[in-house]
């Protein structure tokens, strides 16, 4: 192991980029030297040399393996394929900036990520290697979330705002804070999984001092949980941030209940919400990757009720072409009216829930409130030019 293994920035330069450097930590298979060949014009490769280490190099069903490894079956167009599954260039008002929901955005500080996840849904983004926006794209940004008094929430994204330098998030996080209307600040990040030597105790005090400060992780099985992922989500932890996981359900890699309980289990043991259970989008080159929506459904149920409600992610969907987030839970009601509802619980119990006299109901004072909430509810979003850097990024690559 080399001395400076514990160093990020070390992870970060010497990340496997090519056929050559994954034979350092993989016995390739013959169709998966073939994918290095034949999917380079439509996903980079990399990953860390930690996180590769995390995979067994001789075993080609290794989960981990599965997540970085491309294969011949990327080429495969598939039952379903966008090249921008979530409709993200149908609502970039500006340059970097995704404006989806009323009240919240997301900024895309980067296209780099420390790993290029097989299954990533913004391959029409990601791995460009143009890092952080111009300055004109940067200020076009700063100056559409001032402008919208109805955003409370900017979402940093990309690519993965933590492979920035500690100075760049510096000027992205006082740049926000000095917004009056914005109220708090998520980073999505991959890099507790993937390089979690990124998450120091400079980044740490660094970013303290912007709270509230969501950090959205992305662990997706247990053997990603490893010592020292677990040290760098309890140094989050003790800093003050809430730490939540948004996991995807993936094909032959995590997508049993079983899996998914000891993964919530051992994640809300280090003070990690499971937040979300997602299906995988339709994003070029995924269906292999791809679970069925019952399958995932199925998951859910065996869960529910056997597992404490703090370790129960949301399975939810994005609705491709930009429709936002669906939610799924398990259909309990066996007959609905307006007096009553009867339930059968997930044990079998069966009974009815009867609505007080509609003569009951009052609506509460809403005064100090209601201006707020006509600023939300009237807010204009996710219309508007394509961007240029979101949409027309990277031409629409052949499968063929």
């Amino acid at each position: 192991m080399d001395k400076n293994w514990r160093d990020w920035k070390w992870q970060w330069k010497n990340s496997l980029k090519s056929e050559a450097d994954f034979s350092r930590y993989f016995d390739l298979t013959d169709s998966e030297r073939q994918a290095f060949q034949q999917t380079a014009h439509l996903f980079k490769f990399q990953t860390t040399p930690y996180y590769a280490s995390l995979a067994d190099g001789k075993n080609p069903e290794d989960p981990i393996r599965k997540m970085i490894v491309p294969t011949i079956k990327e080429t495969n167009q598939g039952r379903q394929s966008q090249w921008d599954p979530l409709g993200e260039g149908n609502h970039s008002p500006v340059s970097r900036i995704i404006h989806r929901y009323p009240d919240r955005v997301l900024f895309l500080i980067t296209d780099m990520c420390g790993v290029y996840c097989r299954y990533c849904t913004r391959k029409h983004f990601t791995g460009n290697d143009q890092a952080f926006p111009k300055s004109k794209e940067y200020s076009e940004a700063i100056h559409y979330i001032k402008s919208n008094r109805a955003i409370r929430e900017v979402i940093l994204s990309g690519g993965d705002p933590l492979s920035l330098s500690d100075d760049r998030l510096l000027k992205v996080m006082e740049d926000i804070s000095a917004i009056s209307h914005v109220e708090l600040v998520r980073i999505g990040t991959r890099m507790p999984v993937v390089n979690p030597l990124r998450i120091t105790e400079e980044l740490v005090n660094m970013l303290r001092q912007f709270h509230p400060v969501y950090i959205m992780v992305h662990f997706n099985h247990p053997k990603e949980l490893t010592a020292e992922a677990g040290e760098a989500l309890t140094r989050l932890a003790n800093s003050g941030f809430p730490v939540m996981n948004q996991m995807v359900l993936l094909n032959g890699i995590n997508n049993h209940e079983a899996i998914v309980q000891a993964l919530s289990r051992r994640l809300l043991k280090l003070r990690v919400q499971p937040y979300y259970m997602f299906q995988v989008d339709p994003s070029r080159g995924t269906d292999h990757l791809r679970t069925s929506v019952m399958d995932s459904r199925k998951i859910q149920r065996e869960l529910w009720g056997r597992v404490s409600g703090l370790m129960m992610p949301n399975l939810s969907l994005d609705i491709p072409g930009g429709g936002g987030k669906v939610g799924f839970a398990p259909d309990y009601i066996l007959f609905e009216s307006d007096e009553k509802i009867k339930f059968r619980g997930w044990d079998g119990i069966e009974e009815e829930y009867v609505n007080p006299r509609p003569d009951h109901i009052k609506k509460p004072d809403i005064t100090e409130y209601l201006e707020e909430w006509q600023t939300i509810k009237s807010a204009k979003y996710g219309s508007g030019t394509k961007s240029q850097a979101i949409h027309h990024l990277r031409p629409e690559a052949s499968l063929f």
